[in-house]
């Protein structure tokens, strides 16, 4: 497939092709994403977990998403990548900006940062100096201890009206994506619906632009035993790594991923 940018993911959205995305941290996999045609590679600090089996993604340093950052990019010839800021990364303007910089030089195309409405100016400091941004809204994993858990978002009314706002706030500060997590599924679809830029999706509903989920979840690979509910085994089924990378693309581009049994009601 060409190579994706930007513009390729703002025109399937105006299309109503659904954008798919995977964690990605090595060049291996990045290649066989590519193969299978995933759109978006996101370089997650959810390696903390997973590769490295801490047991939130908060030890995560920037230093080491840069590292796989460069894994990857070095497998990868068509995805986006997308790169995670890690815990704390983004707690002051200038280490925001220093931070993003690292990752970008790195093999990043944008990063994505965790939070609310005060990621405005940060987000607008970026994309004025050329860093793409997505914002990480609902369930966000660095805040756990502040949320009590990995708990459902935005399901009461203030919060949902104040995540549609957020939300609003933050394409207009010049965020080019926007990724929910864990969200009741018909206030993710008003919010896709809300803004002109690409929704992804994780544990809310069918209705975003595209979707995302951890490489290893979908691989049923899980150190813990545990399976979060937006979470289908794509190895069921296949007889290969390849088959079930490619039958998670042809699921999601086909609106048969997620199903009502992965989302969340309000």
């Amino acid at each position: 497939m060409p190579a994706i940018t930007l513009t390729t993911l703002q025109s399937l959205k105006q299309k109503g092709e659904k954008i798919t995305m995977l964690t990605c941290y090595d060049a291996t996999f990045a290649h066989a994403c590519n193969e299978a045609g995933v759109e978006v590679l996101l370089v997650g600090d959810s390696l903390g977990m997973v590769l490295q089996g801490h047991d939130s993604t908060l030890p995560v340093t920037t230093a080491e998403m840069a590292y796989h950052t460069a894994c990857v990019k070095r497998g990868n010839t068509d995805a986006l990548i997308l790169a995670d800021l890690p815990f704390m990364a983004n707690a002051t303007i200038e280490q925001t900006l220093t931070n993003s910089a690292t990752l970008m030089q790195a093999g990043a195309h944008m990063v994505k940062v965790e939070g609310q409405l005060w990621l405005a100016e940060s987000i607008r400091l970026l994309a004025e100096r050329g860093v793409p941004v997505c914002a990480h809204m609902g369930l966000t994993p660095q805040a756990v201890n502040i949320l009590g858990g990995y708990k459902v978002q935005g399901r009461n009314e203030n919060q949902a009206r104040q995540m549609r706002a957020d939300a609003i706030s933050l394409e207009q500060a010049g965020a080019a994506m926007l990724l929910l997590e864990c969200v009741p599924s018909e206030l993710a679809a008003e919010i896709s619906q809300a803004v002109k830029i690409p929704v992804i999706g994780i544990g809310a509903g069918s209705d975003t632009d595209g979707q995302v989920l951890v490489l290893h979840d979908m691989l049923g690979l899980s150190i813990t035993g545990r399976v979060p509910k937006f979470v289908k085994n794509f190895m069921q089924g296949q007889d290969s790594i390849q088959s079930a990378l490619k039958a998670y693309v042809n699921e999601v581009k086909g609106v048969t991923f997620p199903g009502i049994e992965h989302g969340f009601s309000a």
